[in-house]
């Protein structure tokens, strides 16, 4: 069964909403991401794309308000992503980029801190040996150790 979601004719039909509006600019709005990952969790959202340009400039002002944000000590760090696809975990069919705070002890076990967006494939961020990137004959250790972390 093929999973498709319909694209989106305007951001204004994707679900953010209107009240959640941080800045509206000539070419990108930034959003309050309704289901934060983590506090101050951000979505620029292109207004039109007609070139990569409109999404290239997404990640632009995003890593800007990311790295303000370190500069403010809001944050320490962050990630910046997006999910492009359905395969991807894309949800809301109209581009947009995730500014992602993070902060020391946002994650129980410091080991899935490294290897970062990696983990967005279980049990793929790991990678303290080599033996954990060549085989999956350990995967059930792998598996544990991961659920563990998610709990």
């Amino acid at each position: 069964m093929k999973n498709t979601l319909k694209k989106l004719a305007s951001y204004k039909d994707a679900p953010w909403s209107d009240d959640n509006v941080l800045h509206d600019g000539q070419n990108v709005v930034v959003y309050k991401d309704g289901f934060p990952v983590t506090e101050g969790h951000l979505l620029f959202v292109p207004k039109k794309v007609e070139c990569r340009r409109d999404i290239t400039r997404c990640f632009e002002i995003a890593y800007e308000w990311g790295i303000q944000g370190v500069m403010d000590y809001k944050w320490t760090a962050f990630n910046i992503g997006i999910n492009n696809g359905v395969e991807a975990g894309q949800s809301v069919m109209w581009p947009h980029v995730h500014l992602i705070p993070r902060r020391e002890g946002d994650v129980k076990d410091p080991k899935r801190v490294k290897g970062g967006v990696r983990h967005v494939i279980p049990l793929k961020g790991y990678y303290d040996t080599e033996e954990d990137n060549k085989t999956e004959d350990n995967w059930k250790e792998r598996y544990e150790r991961y659920r563990m972390y998610e709990e």
